[in-house]
């Protein structure tokens, strides 16, 4: 049996923190280390985590001063044993089979990386994501071209590092970028670009719990990092792969747009509106390669077109679109499934 690693970073996740370490405790696939990393958490997470640790030997605790989910990740990484690593956020949780249909799919394609389908979970209800694929579907395959087209469209495969099992040897001397809001942006592909065979599995096996308190739950301006990411990363696919420029373009307009928007909103977090401009800037300077990237996407292209003649005007597609969903003119985008949940769990 291959050992797993799994590392969980923790900060101030008292109210969840049982849920998901008892998940990993109690997985089919027994021959794991839980890498329990305190990240300078206030509440009694410390103390909780140290219970643990007396109950099962496979799991070590880690205690450091506060440096963000990334810095925790990266200190996680250096007490890493196994053959393959698995990140798991401290407020999600397990299916009790995750860990064995991970692994025994890696071994069986020679995976260097899978992928399990997940549910938004929230306290009374589950989302299922089936636009792509259904629960019961087999394995998809991707090679490294297709996984890096799928990663920058952000559908089939999610830039999140979580819900994925790693060949750790790939990801060992890949540290996620210390300070900023949605590191995996920054990480995904340097990891992506080393792998020749992926694996999406489709039963949803990993619970991603949706905090009314999450970082991303209100908006600040840090949430600009994911364009300062996607800018980055967009450089290195310039760089590796020059046919899926386009994509990284779109990606960066989308993002684009919606914290214009936000900001609109939220100006009083806009001091002198200079994330704003910063934003006006960058689109009006390559707006002929913003066109061509977006040439397929109607809604997209009059958006971008509206935003040059004035940045305000963007706003008039998404809030047009709307009004005819809630009249029925037009069906709205296809939405995710709702399952209601009976119990606790």
């Amino acid at each position: 049996m291959h050992k797993v690693s799994v590392v969980v970073p923790i900060y101030n996740v008292e109210k969840y923190i049982h849920k998901c370490i008892d998940s990993i405790l109690n997985q089919t696939y027994e021959n794991i280390e839980i890498i329990l990393v305190n990240d300078g958490s206030p509440d009694n997470c410390g103390q909780i985590i140290e219970y643990y640790s007396k109950l099962d030997c496979r799991i070590k605790v880690i205690h450091k001063q506060n440096g963000g989910l990334s810095d925790a990740r990266n200190h996680g990484m250096k007490y890493v044993t196994g053959e393959f690593t698995l990140f798991v956020d401290s407020d999600d949780w397990l299916e009790i089979n995750m860990i064995e249909e991970l692994v025994k799919n890696s071994i069986h394609y020679n995976a260097d990386i899978v992928q399990v389908a997940f549910y938004y979970a929230y306290e009374d209800y589950i989302l299922f994501d089936d636009r792509y694929f259904s629960k019961d579907d087999p394995p998809f395959l991707l090679n490294n071209s297709s996984l890096m087209y799928e990663l920058l469209i952000n559908e089939k495969v999610k830039n999140f590092a979580w819900g994925k099992l790693y060949k750790t040897n790939y990801i060992k001397n890949i540290p996620f970028k210390k300070g900023v809001l949605f590191e995996d942006v920054y990480w995904a592909h340097e990891v992506m670009h080393r792998v020749s065979s992926y694996v999406i599995l489709n039963q949803p096996l990993y619970y991603y719990y949706q905090r009314s308190d999450s970082i991303v739950s209100t908006y600040t301006v840090k949430n600009l990092d994911i364009i300062k990411g996607l800018k980055k990363r967009h450089e290195f696919i310039e760089k590796h792969y020059e046919g899926l420029t386009d994509f990284s373009y779109k990606e960066i307009l989308k993002a684009s747009l919606i914290n214009y928007n936000l900001l609109l909103i939220n100006r009083d977090k806009d001091i002198g509106g200079l994330n704003r401009q910063e934003i006006k800037e960058y689109i009006n300077n390559n707006y002929s390669v913003l066109t061509k990237a977006v040439k397929g996407d109607k809604q997209l292209l009059i958006q971008l077109v509206l935003f040059h003649i004035h940045p305000y005007l963007n706003v008039i597609p998404p809030i047009v679109n709307k009004v005819l969903r809630e009249l029925r003119i037009v069906q709205g985008p296809l939405g995710l499934k709702r399952i209601n949940l009976t119990t606790n769990d």
